[in-house]
């Protein structure tokens, strides 16, 4: 019984002490810039994939639907620019009566400022497409993509094709 007590002490002690470094460490880490840094470039490479496939799928039956995704997965001049085109790119979908499925298999951030919630990130892409009729194709593409962070995450403000090189 003697030798009881203070085992449970030292238990007790131990299990307190434990305590107080695991929430230590916790607090630093959680206040680390690095580790906020990390969440950030983490979420604009998600939505940066998210986005480029969007923008390079739409369903035949569904343009409108499509093309309001688009705008929704925009901002700045990238959005500008496809809601000032939106009907003549309606019509020309249309008519073509194409869907595409678009699936980002790489992506990576080249540049993150996260002070001013800008970033670029570059990504390879598979596109296939089923034309209303005819054999459906697949095609691989690269694109090169700004973002900015919006009130409703970040978003597309630039997409460009990149050129694949030939030497």
């Amino acid at each position: 019984m003697r030798l009881r007590r203070p085992v449970l002490v030292l238990g007790l002690v131990l299990a307190l002490a434990l305590c107080g470094v695991s929430g230590w460490s916790y607090a630093r880490a959680r206040g680390d810039g690095d580790l906020t840094y990390a969440h950030s470039r983490d979420a604009a490479l998600a939505a940066g994939r998210r986005h480029i496939a969007r923008l390079n799928s739409v369903d035949a039956r569904e343009v409108d639907a499509g093309l309001a995704a688009w705008l929704d997965a925009t901002t700045g001049p990238l959005r500008d620019e496809l809601r000032t085109t939106r009907a003549k790119s309606a019509e020309v979908l249309k008519e073509q009566g194409t869907t595409t499925r678009a699936e980002v298999t790489d992506a990576a951030v080249t540049e993150l400022d996260d002070r001013s919630g800008t970033a670029r990130l570059i990504a390879t892409v598979r596109i296939e497409a089923q034309p209303r009729t005819g054999a459906p194709t697949t095609d691989r593409k690269r694109f090169e993509a700004g973002l900015t962070r919006t009130g409703g995450g970040w978003k597309l403000a630039s997409l460009t094709a990149v050129a694949v090189g030939t030497g």
